[in-house]
This record gives C-alpha cells, sequence and structure tokens, in this order.
C-alpha cells in the first residue's frame, strides 16, 4: 500500500509500506494494512510507526492531526511532526521539564500536551 506523512514543511515519508499504526483521539491504538476499509480518524499526540516494504521501521513523532484511508492508500496529515531521526533529544528534555513545572497548575491543558508532545519525542528520539 502507498503512505504519504505529510506536514506544512514537508513530507516525511513518501513510499510502499506493509503496516502503519498510530492513535487516534478517543480511539486507541489502530493499525492499517492493505485492503483495509475506508477510514477517517483524528490523530493524537503519538508516534506513528510505517513499516515498510523491505521490513525496516520508519518512526515519527505526530503532535495531531488526521489519518485517511482509502485505496489502499494511507495519508497521515499533521500541523507539526518529525521523523524520529530528526529529533532533538535536549529540546525535547528541555520541553519537558519546563512543561513538568507548568503542570501543577491541573486545569492547564496546554501544559499537559506540552508534556504528552515531549514525552513523544523523548520516547522515539532516545
Amino acid at each position: 500500500m502507498n503512505v504519504e506523512l505529510v506536514s506544512p514543511e514537508r513530507i516525511l515519508y513518501s513510499g510502499d509500506a506493509e503496516m502503519v499504526t498510530c492513535r487516534t483521539v478517543d480511539g486507541g491504538d489502530i493499525a492499517f494494512l492493505s485492503g483495509h476499509a475506508p477510514f477517517l480518524g483524528a490523530l493524537d499526540i503519538c508516534a506513528v510507526k510505517i513499516k515498510k516494504s523491505d521490513g525496516a521501521d520508519e518512526l515519527a513523532a505526530v503532535h495531531g492531526g488526521f489519518v485517511h484511508v482509502r485505496d489502499d492508500t494511507v495519508i497521515v496529515l499533521s500541523d507539526v511532526a518529525e521523523l524520529a531521526s530528526d529529533i532533538d533529544t535536549d529540546r525535547a528534555r528541555r520541553a519537558e521539564e519546563a512543561a513538568d513545572r507548568k503542570e501543577s497548575d491541573m486545569d492547564d491543558t496546554e501544559a499537559e500536551a506540552a508534556l504528552r508532545r515531549a514525552h513523544v519525542r523523548l520516547e522515539l528520539g532516545g
């Protein structure tokens, strides 16, 4: 199946793959294989795993967006996405620390989202 992982800045991945896994908002983890039924879902802050046709994995941190599946094509659209190989782990650790300090205000949903973004980056980047 064909897979496209796209952010406003660039196409992060375009090519064939055996499987794509991601997490949808309020839907949990989902995997797409060739022949999957049409699907449209909102993405959570998560890791996207693309199992390429050669067996290698391409990993990306995706901070929301949408996944669209149709006619053996999976398109992942995100305002902010980065490949695991591009993640700056030092920057992610600093962002995690800053978000931890802000999270003392439990009503601050932005601090919670920033913390989740940092965790995904750290999970993939090192």
